[in-house]
């Protein structure tokens, strides 16, 4: 079973966004970096970018597949993760501790339509 941590907020497109004042981490699950496979590239927006809840950010590539990343949460995009751009692989290694992209939400309140840590599992069983 995939590890999914209390506290942060899932989509059903398996994204994560963990919140920290007025950012959201937004990464994609332990579910999705396991079916992704081996990930080699994460395409990411560059800072300052628009991002819009619902909407495609960047992707990930792996041996298996490219993905597309959809933001959980509208905002502006304040840092990204360049780590990734040598070490994409880290994604695997451990999925919430590597965050993609760092939104200053323009929008908080779209947090309530996503799940929680239980919802999300239950998500995840049915799929």
């Amino acid at each position: 079973m995939a590890k999914v941590l209390e506290g942060l907020y899932y989509s059903e497109s398996h994204e994560y966004v963990r919140v920290e004042g007025n950012f959201g981490f937004v990464g994609i699950t332990d579910y999705a970096q396991s079916a992704l496979g081996n990930v080699v590239y994460v395409d990411m927006p560059d800072v300052d970018d628009e991002v819009e809840a619902g909407e495609v950010f960047g992707a990930v590539e792996s041996v298996k597949a490219a993905s597309d990343l959809m933001s959980p949460v509208s905002g502006t995009v304040a840092e990204v993760n360049q780590v990734l751009d040598d070490q994409p692989e880290l994604i695997n290694q451990d999925a919430y501790s590597n965050w993609i992209i760092k939104v200053e939400l323009s929008n908080p309140s779209e947090l309530d339509s996503l799940m929680d840590a239980k919802a999300y599992e239950e998500f995840c069983n049915k799929a």
